[in-house]
């Protein structure tokens, strides 16, 4: 039994009827390369025979009475493996669009909380003979990192496959009942103001190197001079469409481009991967924005979670994560100055971001009951506080991955695209995979308030071109 920390838990109070709190990725397989033919009872083999390595895939939510307390994962005694996998097909021809259409609707239905949080779907009828894998898994249990080391798990460095270490006997957790429950409550309860004396010394600690923030402003437009940039709020983002409330309808695209064009970006203005990254996809945003009448005078600013993974935390499940807000430089046309101004502010960010003890946030998400944390949440999505006071429109993540070819029952993957999750007040997430020398895009939004995620797609590789024309 272990118990969820205060951002696993956040994912959890996140849901409402309009939006969820899962994360999930699509791989397109070639099934050609299987050495013994290939099907969905092949999957449901590989996956059966390596059930006992992945701890979220058996494991379900106790819940603490009246939400005192955080979650327990426990071993789920009435696993039932056909439950979490599905077979489908894709409408013909079973394009791009087809599959992320389908695939979108099924990432936006909510996960049964009553079983393991997560699902695997095997879909056939994609052009040119090929299939799909689409699985998605609470946010609550995995971060960017964890998900990517689960596909280790699942995937193979051969067609030929490997040999798994057997199963032991399985070991039950003893489920408490609520008394039991709520005397762990008590003792955490006990504990938590050492851990508030501790969390305090070590930010106030860290306040006098948080002075380069001070310089954010100046950069987004809000003013030059001291006086002014003191005396405006540096953390509220400029509204867009992306920061208005959710239906409950997604819109997805997906696509790659080659690392090897990224990197050459990199190396010629001498940057960083991640600066090129949220040049590129800014320029794409901006854009969209731009094709609408739509786009701010002061530039956007994007969330871009960082892992925060310690040695020998490997494997751990759950999130080990922070965040970095910073502008991405959507007020500069010039796809140049835009990655300089992403590149200095990037660094202003990291400065800023290296002062603050690494788990400030988890630490903050450990304080409040659930229950409270839970209700304070409706009350911020109910009256569309998150859109009018967010600190960031969108958030962009860069997860790196393998760079070997990778086979899941000996059918060879192609590509791994991410679908992740949006909330009231940021309607939009670009995140990518790295995976066999390609950036693997996926970018989702509400339907309702993106008439067209393909166009901002297509504008990425749009956006790098022009960089790559510009290369000294």
């Amino acid at each position: 039994m272990e118990q969820l920390n205060g951002v696993d838990t956040t994912f959890l109070n996140i849901e409402t009827t309009t939006q969820q709190g899962h994360v999930g990725g699509i791989a397109v397989i070639d099934p050609s390369t299987a050495p013994d033919g290939w099907g969905f009872e092949t999957v449901r083999k590989v996956i059966e025979e390596r059930i006992h390595l992945l701890p979220p895939y058996r494991r379900r939510l106790l819940t603490v009475p009246l939400g005192l307390d955080h979650p327990y994962w426990v071993e789920d005694p009435g696993f039932d493996l056909d439950f979490h996998l599905r077979h489908i097909a894709v409408p013909a021809p079973g394009g791009p669009e087809e599959v992320a259409t389908l695939v979108a609707r099924i990432h936006e239905r909510p996960l049964d909380r009553t079983r393991p949080l997560w699902e695997m779907y095997i879909i056939e009828g994609l052009a040119g003979g090929k299939v799909a894998s689409y699985t998605k898994l609470h946010h609550a249990a995995i971060d960017g990192i964890s998900g990517a080391e689960i596909l280790t798990i699942l995937l193979d460095p051969s067609p030929e496959g490997r040999d798994v270490p057997p199963p032991g006997p399985r070991e039950f957790d003893e489920i408490p009942g609520p008394l039991a429950l709520l005397r762990r409550t008590a003792v955490n309860t006990l504990r938590s103001p050492a851990k508030a004396v501790r969390m305090g010394y070590e930010l106030i600690r860290s306040i006098p190197a948080l002075r380069p923030l001070q310089a954010l402003p100046a950069l987004v437009g809000i003013g030059t001079g001291r006086e002014e940039v003191l005396s405006r709020p540096s953390l509220i983002a400029p509204h867009t469409v992306f920061n208005e409330p959710l239906s409950a309808h997604r819109r997805w695209a997906y696509g790659d481009i080659e690392f090897a064009r990224v990197k050459a970006v990199k190396d010629a203005f001498g940057t960083t991967v991640n600066d090129v990254v949220l040049t590129i996809t800014a320029g794409a945003v901006r854009r969209w924005l731009v094709d609408r009448a739509a786009l701010p005078d002061r530039s956007l600013q994007a969330m871009v979670p960082i892992s925060i993974r310690a040695a020998g935390q490997e494997g751990d499940i759950g999130n080990r994560v922070s965040a970095m807000i910073s502008p991405i430089g959507t007020h500069l046309e010039d796809p140049v100055e835009r990655l300089a101004f992403v590149h200095e502010t990037m660094a202003i960010a990291k400065e800023t971001h290296n002062a603050v003890p690494a788990t400030i946030l988890s630490d903050f998400a450990q304080f409040a009951p659930p229950a409270v944390a839970a209700r304070a949440a409706r009350v911020v999505f109910d009256h569309g506080l998150a859109g009018r006071f967010t600190p960031f429109n969108l958030v962009i993540s860069n997860i790196p991955g393998p760079q070997i070819p990778l086979y899941l029952a000996g059918a060879r993957l192609e590509g791994h695209y991410p679908l992740s999750t949006i909330v009231d007040g940021s309607a939009l997430n670009i995140t990518l995979n790295s995976y066999l020398g390609r950036l693997c895009f996926g970018i989702i939004t509400d339907r309702e308030l993106v008439d067209d995620v393909w166009v901002m797609l297509d504008a990425v590789d749009k956006e790098l071109t022009e960089l790559e024309a510009r290369i000294p």
